[in-house]
Protein backbone atom coordinates (compact mmCIF):
# COMPACT_ATOMS: atom_id res chain seq x y z
CA UNK A 1 0.00 0.00 0.00
CA UNK A 2 1.11 3.21 -1.04
CA UNK A 3 2.63 5.76 1.91
CA UNK A 4 0.38 8.65 2.59
CA UNK A 5 2.35 11.50 4.52
CA UNK A 6 0.71 13.72 6.46
CA UNK A 7 -1.01 16.95 5.44
CA UNK A 8 0.94 19.77 6.46
CA UNK A 9 0.85 22.01 8.98
CA UNK A 10 -1.06 25.49 7.35
CA UNK A 11 0.89 27.64 9.45
CA UNK A 12 4.05 26.57 8.15
CA UNK A 13 6.28 30.03 6.90
CA UNK A 14 7.86 29.24 3.43
CA UNK A 15 11.09 31.35 3.17
CA UNK A 16 11.02 34.27 0.26
CA UNK A 17 13.35 32.97 -2.42
CA UNK A 18 15.48 35.05 -5.07
CA UNK A 19 14.55 33.93 -8.41
CA UNK A 20 16.42 31.20 -9.93
CA UNK A 21 14.22 30.43 -13.38
CA UNK A 22 11.28 32.46 -14.59
CA UNK A 23 8.93 31.12 -16.69
CA UNK A 24 7.01 33.61 -18.69
CA UNK A 25 3.71 32.80 -21.51
CA UNK A 26 5.72 29.36 -22.13
CA UNK A 27 3.66 27.71 -25.09
CA UNK A 28 4.40 24.59 -26.38
CA UNK A 29 3.13 23.03 -29.86
CA UNK A 30 3.99 19.75 -31.16
CA UNK A 31 3.74 18.63 -34.67
CA UNK A 32 0.60 16.47 -35.63
CA UNK A 33 2.30 13.85 -38.46
CA UNK A 34 3.69 14.82 -41.70
CA UNK A 35 0.59 17.01 -42.32
CA UNK A 36 2.44 20.61 -41.25
CA UNK A 37 -0.25 21.33 -38.20
CA UNK A 38 0.32 20.86 -34.69
CA UNK A 39 -1.44 20.67 -31.28
CA UNK A 40 -0.55 22.71 -28.31
CA UNK A 41 -0.22 20.86 -25.23
CA UNK A 42 0.93 23.68 -23.06
CA UNK A 43 -0.78 26.61 -23.31
CA UNK A 44 0.71 30.17 -21.59
CA UNK A 45 2.58 28.77 -18.53
CA UNK A 46 3.82 31.25 -16.19
CA UNK A 47 6.32 30.19 -12.76
CA UNK A 48 8.64 30.98 -10.72
CA UNK A 49 11.07 28.61 -9.07
CA UNK A 50 13.53 30.51 -6.54
CA UNK A 51 17.39 29.41 -5.52
CA UNK A 52 16.97 25.96 -3.40
CA UNK A 53 13.34 26.06 -3.42
CA UNK A 54 11.80 22.75 -4.12
CA UNK A 55 8.17 23.59 -6.22
CA UNK A 56 5.57 20.39 -7.10
CA UNK A 57 4.14 20.05 -10.26
CA UNK A 58 1.33 18.18 -10.16
CA UNK A 59 -1.87 17.48 -11.94
CA UNK A 60 -3.57 14.21 -13.88
CA UNK A 61 -1.39 12.24 -16.80
CA UNK A 62 -1.45 14.16 -19.95
CA UNK A 63 -2.24 17.23 -18.02
CA UNK A 64 1.08 18.59 -19.64
CA UNK A 65 3.95 18.38 -16.89
CA UNK A 66 6.50 16.21 -18.25
CA UNK A 67 6.24 18.49 -21.65
CA UNK A 68 6.99 21.52 -19.38
CA UNK A 69 9.75 20.41 -17.69
CA UNK A 70 11.39 19.01 -20.97
CA UNK A 71 10.90 22.40 -22.51
CA UNK A 72 13.21 24.25 -19.97
CA UNK A 73 16.02 21.91 -20.95
CA UNK A 74 14.56 22.31 -25.18
CA UNK A 75 14.52 18.29 -24.96
CA UNK A 76 12.53 17.62 -27.78
CA UNK A 77 13.61 18.83 -30.88
CA UNK A 78 10.13 18.83 -32.72
CA UNK A 79 8.53 21.13 -30.34
CA UNK A 80 7.67 24.74 -31.28
CA UNK A 81 8.80 26.50 -27.97
CA UNK A 82 7.48 30.18 -27.44
CA UNK A 83 7.50 32.73 -24.52
CA UNK A 84 10.44 33.37 -22.31
CA UNK A 85 12.84 30.78 -19.67
CA UNK A 86 14.85 33.25 -17.60
CA UNK A 87 17.74 31.57 -15.87
CA UNK A 88 19.43 33.44 -13.94
CA UNK A 89 19.26 36.64 -16.54
CA UNK A 90 19.86 34.08 -19.16
CA UNK A 91 16.34 33.17 -21.89
CA UNK A 92 17.07 29.50 -22.55
CA UNK A 93 14.68 29.82 -25.35
CA UNK A 94 16.80 31.82 -27.82
CA UNK A 95 20.40 30.62 -27.07
CA UNK A 96 21.95 28.34 -29.89
CA UNK A 97 21.72 24.79 -29.59
CA UNK A 98 25.24 24.53 -28.65
CA UNK A 99 24.86 27.08 -25.63
CA UNK A 100 21.92 24.82 -24.96
CA UNK A 101 23.91 21.83 -24.61
CA UNK A 102 26.75 23.45 -22.13
CA UNK A 103 24.04 24.32 -19.66
CA UNK A 104 22.48 21.24 -19.59
CA UNK A 105 24.13 19.20 -16.70
CA UNK A 106 25.90 21.77 -15.66
CA UNK A 107 23.16 24.07 -14.54
CA UNK A 108 20.00 22.20 -15.07
CA UNK A 109 19.72 18.62 -14.89
CA UNK A 110 17.22 15.88 -14.97
CA UNK A 111 15.96 12.86 -13.41
CA UNK A 112 13.58 10.80 -15.29
CA UNK A 113 11.22 8.17 -13.87
CA UNK A 114 12.37 4.75 -15.23
CA UNK A 115 15.81 4.24 -14.98
CA UNK A 116 16.37 1.21 -16.46
CA UNK A 117 14.82 2.69 -19.96
CA UNK A 118 17.23 5.45 -19.44
CA UNK A 119 19.74 3.66 -18.43
CA UNK A 120 22.57 1.95 -21.42
CA UNK A 121 22.83 -1.22 -21.17
CA UNK A 122 25.87 -1.69 -22.65
CA UNK A 123 27.78 0.96 -20.40
CA UNK A 124 29.67 0.56 -17.52
CA UNK A 125 28.19 2.43 -14.05
CA UNK A 126 31.38 5.06 -14.13
CA UNK A 127 31.16 5.87 -17.87
CA UNK A 128 27.44 6.97 -17.84
CA UNK A 129 27.92 8.56 -14.60
CA UNK A 130 31.39 10.07 -15.88
CA UNK A 131 29.83 10.98 -19.64
CA UNK A 132 28.51 14.74 -18.45
CA UNK A 133 32.23 15.47 -17.15
CA UNK A 134 33.50 13.98 -20.30
CA UNK A 135 31.30 15.70 -22.99
CA UNK A 136 32.60 19.35 -20.97
CA UNK A 137 35.99 17.87 -21.50
CA UNK A 138 37.14 16.61 -18.36
CA UNK A 139 40.18 14.12 -18.10
CA UNK A 140 39.19 10.50 -17.72
CA UNK A 141 41.11 10.19 -14.69
CA UNK A 142 39.05 12.99 -13.05
CA UNK A 143 35.41 12.20 -14.52
CA UNK A 144 36.03 9.14 -12.94
CA UNK A 145 36.74 10.78 -9.62
CA UNK A 146 33.74 13.09 -9.39
CA UNK A 147 31.50 10.05 -10.31
CA UNK A 148 32.87 7.60 -7.68
CA UNK A 149 32.37 10.77 -4.75
CA UNK A 150 29.03 11.56 -5.83
CA UNK A 151 27.45 7.74 -6.33
CA UNK A 152 29.16 7.85 -2.89
CA UNK A 153 27.22 10.86 -1.46
CA UNK A 154 24.15 8.75 -2.68
CA UNK A 155 24.55 5.86 -0.75
CA UNK A 156 25.44 3.49 -3.13
CA UNK A 157 27.33 0.35 -1.76
CA UNK A 158 30.82 -0.67 -2.29
CA UNK A 159 30.69 2.33 -5.11
CA UNK A 160 34.59 1.86 -6.21
CA UNK A 161 34.41 -1.35 -7.21
CA UNK A 162 30.65 -1.05 -8.99
CA UNK A 163 32.03 1.58 -10.89
CA UNK A 164 32.78 -1.04 -14.00
CA UNK A 165 29.16 -2.91 -13.06
CA UNK A 166 26.55 -2.45 -15.88
CA UNK A 167 22.63 -1.62 -14.81
CA UNK A 168 21.43 -5.22 -14.73
CA UNK A 169 23.65 -6.00 -11.53
CA UNK A 170 21.46 -3.34 -9.65
CA UNK A 171 18.27 -3.21 -8.04
CA UNK A 172 15.33 -0.44 -8.71
CA UNK A 173 16.29 1.50 -6.16
CA UNK A 174 20.20 1.49 -7.09
CA UNK A 175 19.25 2.36 -10.36
CA UNK A 176 17.29 5.25 -9.67
CA UNK A 177 20.27 6.70 -7.14
CA UNK A 178 22.76 6.14 -10.18
CA UNK A 179 20.37 7.61 -12.63
CA UNK A 180 20.75 11.01 -9.55
CA UNK A 181 24.53 10.49 -9.51
CA UNK A 182 24.34 11.26 -13.14
CA UNK A 183 22.34 14.54 -12.85
CA UNK A 184 24.15 15.83 -9.94
CA UNK A 185 27.60 15.20 -11.00
CA UNK A 186 27.32 18.16 -13.07
CA UNK A 187 26.32 20.34 -9.98
CA UNK A 188 23.39 21.48 -11.44
CA UNK A 189 21.87 24.74 -9.41
CA UNK A 190 18.33 23.04 -10.75
CA UNK A 191 17.13 19.64 -10.39
CA UNK A 192 13.95 18.40 -12.37
CA UNK A 193 12.98 15.09 -11.15
CA UNK A 194 10.09 13.65 -13.24
CA UNK A 195 8.42 11.10 -11.43
CA UNK A 196 11.37 9.13 -9.81
CA UNK A 197 9.53 7.47 -7.44
CA UNK A 198 6.72 6.02 -9.95
CA UNK A 199 8.58 2.46 -11.00
CA UNK A 200 9.62 2.03 -7.18
CA UNK A 201 8.00 0.12 -4.56
CA UNK A 202 6.95 2.01 -1.46
CA UNK A 203 10.04 1.46 0.68
CA UNK A 204 12.79 2.64 -2.35
CA UNK A 205 10.36 5.27 -2.76
CA UNK A 206 10.98 6.75 0.70
CA UNK A 207 14.19 6.26 0.61
CA UNK A 208 14.65 8.26 -2.48
CA UNK A 209 12.52 11.13 -1.21
CA UNK A 210 14.80 11.10 1.10
CA UNK A 211 18.10 11.05 -0.50
CA UNK A 212 16.50 13.71 -2.40
CA UNK A 213 15.62 15.87 0.39
CA UNK A 214 18.88 15.64 1.87
CA UNK A 215 20.72 16.11 -1.44
CA UNK A 216 19.15 19.29 -1.70
CA UNK A 217 19.26 20.78 1.52
CA UNK A 218 23.17 19.87 1.41
CA UNK A 219 23.50 21.74 -1.69
CA UNK A 220 21.13 24.27 -2.00
CA UNK A 221 19.85 22.55 -5.14
CA UNK A 222 16.60 24.05 -6.40
CA UNK A 223 14.03 21.69 -7.37
CA UNK A 224 11.30 21.20 -9.80
CA UNK A 225 9.35 17.65 -8.84
CA UNK A 226 6.87 16.48 -11.05
CA UNK A 227 3.98 13.73 -9.77
CA UNK A 228 1.07 12.70 -9.77
CA UNK A 229 0.97 11.70 -6.19
CA UNK A 230 -0.20 14.49 -3.58
CA UNK A 231 1.04 12.45 -0.58
CA UNK A 232 4.78 12.63 -1.80
CA UNK A 233 4.25 16.70 -2.28
CA UNK A 234 2.85 16.78 1.60
CA UNK A 235 6.15 15.52 2.64
CA UNK A 236 8.81 17.17 -0.14
CA UNK A 237 7.59 20.53 -1.77
CA UNK A 238 7.47 24.18 -0.30
CA UNK A 239 4.80 25.29 -3.13
CA UNK A 240 2.82 23.30 -5.47
CA UNK A 241 1.45 23.65 -8.61
CA UNK A 242 -1.65 22.24 -9.94
CA UNK A 243 -1.54 21.60 -14.16
CA UNK A 244 -4.96 20.75 -16.03
CA UNK A 245 -4.99 20.61 -19.88
CA UNK A 246 -1.86 22.33 -20.49
CA UNK A 247 -2.25 25.54 -17.96
CA UNK A 248 -1.44 26.40 -14.28
CA UNK A 249 -5.00 26.46 -12.22
CA UNK A 250 -3.47 26.74 -8.89
CA UNK A 251 -0.16 27.68 -7.20
CA UNK A 252 0.34 28.41 -4.28
CA UNK A 253 2.47 27.29 -0.83
CA UNK A 254 2.03 23.15 0.00
CA UNK A 255 0.51 23.91 3.26
CA UNK A 256 -2.29 26.77 2.23
CA UNK A 257 -3.55 24.65 -0.94
CA UNK A 258 -3.45 21.82 1.20
CA UNK A 259 -5.24 22.87 4.01
CA UNK A 260 -7.56 25.32 1.78
CA UNK A 261 -7.71 24.59 -2.00
CA UNK A 262 -8.84 27.17 -4.05
CA UNK A 263 -9.62 25.78 -7.69
CA UNK A 264 -12.38 22.66 -7.69
CA UNK A 265 -9.89 20.64 -9.70
CA UNK A 266 -7.57 20.71 -6.67
CA UNK A 267 -10.23 20.46 -4.53
CA UNK A 268 -11.31 17.33 -6.31
CA UNK A 269 -7.38 15.86 -6.17
CA UNK A 270 -6.97 16.32 -2.39
CA UNK A 271 -10.47 14.61 -1.77
CA UNK A 272 -9.24 11.81 -3.65
CA UNK A 273 -6.29 10.96 -1.35
CA UNK A 274 -6.78 8.17 0.21
CA UNK A 275 -7.18 8.93 4.11
CA UNK A 276 -6.41 6.74 7.37
CA UNK A 277 -9.38 7.82 8.84
CA UNK A 278 -11.87 7.45 5.81
CA UNK A 279 -13.98 4.14 4.53
CA UNK A 280 -11.82 2.40 2.06
CA UNK A 281 -15.08 1.32 0.36
CA UNK A 282 -16.70 4.70 -0.91
CA UNK A 283 -13.10 6.43 -2.28
CA UNK A 284 -13.82 9.37 -4.17
CA UNK A 285 -12.50 9.78 -7.49
CA UNK A 286 -13.24 13.19 -10.11
CA UNK A 287 -15.54 12.07 -12.62
CA UNK A 288 -15.02 12.16 -16.54
CA UNK A 289 -11.46 12.25 -17.60
CA UNK A 290 -9.43 15.27 -18.96
CA UNK A 291 -10.06 16.47 -22.60
CA UNK A 292 -7.24 15.11 -25.18
CA UNK A 293 -5.13 18.78 -26.52
CA UNK A 294 -7.34 18.31 -30.14
CA UNK A 295 -10.42 18.66 -28.03
CA UNK A 296 -10.28 21.22 -25.53
CA UNK A 297 -13.79 22.65 -24.77
CA UNK A 298 -14.01 26.39 -24.33
CA UNK A 299 -13.91 28.62 -21.40
CA UNK A 300 -12.38 26.69 -19.15
CA UNK A 301 -11.28 23.26 -20.00
CA UNK A 302 -12.23 22.01 -16.47
CA UNK A 303 -15.98 22.99 -16.61
CA UNK A 304 -17.36 19.68 -18.05
CA UNK A 305 -15.94 17.92 -14.53
CA UNK A 306 -16.67 20.77 -12.27
CA UNK A 307 -19.74 20.51 -10.34
CA UNK A 308 -19.24 24.56 -9.28
CA UNK A 309 -19.60 25.22 -12.68
CA UNK A 310 -22.07 28.07 -13.99
CA UNK A 311 -22.52 29.41 -17.63
CA UNK A 312 -19.45 32.00 -17.76
CA UNK A 313 -17.46 28.79 -16.97
CA UNK A 314 -18.01 27.35 -20.81
CA UNK A 315 -17.27 30.73 -22.58
CA UNK A 316 -14.32 32.49 -20.87
CA UNK A 317 -10.91 31.28 -20.54
CA UNK A 318 -9.84 32.03 -16.43
CA UNK A 319 -6.80 34.10 -16.01
CA UNK A 320 -4.25 33.19 -13.13
CA UNK A 321 -5.23 35.91 -10.83
CA UNK A 322 -3.82 36.24 -7.21
CA UNK A 323 -5.41 35.19 -4.49
CA UNK A 324 -4.71 35.64 -0.86
CA UNK A 325 -1.19 33.96 -0.98
CA UNK A 326 -1.97 31.85 -4.18
CA UNK A 327 -2.55 31.68 -7.65
CA UNK A 328 -5.66 30.34 -9.35
CA UNK A 329 -7.59 30.72 -12.62
CA UNK A 330 -11.20 30.38 -11.76
CA UNK A 331 -14.32 32.21 -12.27
CA UNK A 332 -15.48 31.50 -8.72
CA UNK A 333 -12.55 33.24 -7.06
CA UNK A 334 -13.26 36.90 -9.42
CA UNK A 335 -12.64 39.71 -7.43
CA UNK A 336 -11.86 37.86 -4.18
CA UNK A 337 -7.42 38.82 -4.44
CA UNK A 338 -5.69 39.94 -2.06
Amino acid sequence: MKTVHPLPDEASVVPVRQPLITVEKLTVDMPLGRSGSSVRIVDGVDFTIGVGERVALVGESGSGKSLTARALMRLDRLAKLSGRVDFDGTDLLKLSDRDMGKLRGSSIAMVFQDPMSFLDPLMTIGDQVAETLRIRGIGKAEARKRALAVLDELGVDRAAERLDAYPHEFSGGMRQRVVLAMALVGEPRLLIADEPTTALDVRVQDQVLDLLDDVSTRRGLAVLFITHDLGVVAGFAERVMVMYSGRIVEDGEVASVFAKPSHPYTQGLIKAVPRIDQDLNTLYAIPGAPPPPLARPSGCPFHPRCDQRFDRCGVDLPALQPVGMSRVACHLLDGKGA
